[in-house]
């Protein structure tokens, strides 16, 4: 089944103040792709777009799934994650004052997932042993790294087809980013999912990037056809690795 994303001239902001001006992006069924850039350049804003949360001002973002394609302009966030599409959101989001279990559950929304409910519980906490260990435990009484994995394991939930993660790396400790990072890549492996990355950490975000973007002050500045194509380039070389 194919399942991707296509955004073309994406327009977006807050009342009068512009964020996104002409973005445009593919990411491609079974692809990793990141979407790079500092603070403030529009990466979450985007995210945002994509799940409805904010409505663009202008042009498309088409989810193609199973053949057919559905512009996602227009719909509400529960109709976005009803189409397959989940998102771990920056800083977590979750339920602080209920437990690792009970925000699980919040996550199986979409109809087809609350017909699987316990057999996508099962697969959660075999991808997380810590998160079956502190099924009952206040998810706001856990340390960063477990909030991650709560907030990635409830995305899982929803069974998605497209998995949209921004800035996993906040809040963590490096060696935390590296094991996150490549959970990430682990699930999407095992469930065949679309991913689209958002992150500020190059070093990090290039271990399972197919292909990249980088975005400036709401522009595509650069589209890298692979990953060598990202490590190459001289504005990643000069802004990320200091060179």
């Amino acid at each position: 089944m194919a399942n991707s994303l296509t955004i073309r001239n994406v327009e977006a902001g807050y009342g009068s103040v512009r964020v996104l001006y002409g973005v445009s992006m593919d990411v491609n069924d079974g692809e990793t792709v990141v979407l790079l850039g500092s603070n403030g350049n529009g990466k979450s804003t985007l995210i945002k777009c994509i799940t409805g949360i904010v409505q663009p001002s202008g042009g498309e973002i088409l989810l193609s799934v199973d053949g057919q394609q559905v512009n996602l302009i227009g719909k509400s966030p529960e109709e976005i994650v009803d189409l397959g599409i989940a998102l771990v959101p920056e800083g977590r989001r979750l339920f602080p004052a209920l437990s690792v279990e009970e925000n699980l559950m919040l996550g199986a929304y979409r109809k087809a997932a609350r017909a699987r409910i316990e057999e996508n519980l099962e697969f959660v906490y075999t991808a997380f042993p810590r998160l079956r260990e502190r099924a009952g435990q206040l998810a706001g009484s856990m340390s960063g790294g477990e909030q991650q994995m709560v907030a990635v394991a409830r995305a899982l939930m929803s069974e998605p087809r497209v998995l949209l993660v921004d800035e996993p790396s906040v809040g963590l400790a490096p060696i935390l980013v590296s094991r996150m990072i490549a959970k990430i890549k682990e699930l999407k492996d095992e469930r065949n999912l679309t991913v689209l990355m958002a992150e500020q950490n190059f070093n990090q975000a290039i271990k399972i990037a197919d292909r990249g973007y980088i975005i400036v002050h709401g522009h595509i500045e650069f589209e890298g056809e692979s990953a060598d194509a990202l490590r190459n380039n001289e504005m990643i070389r000069e802004y990320y690795l200091g060179a």
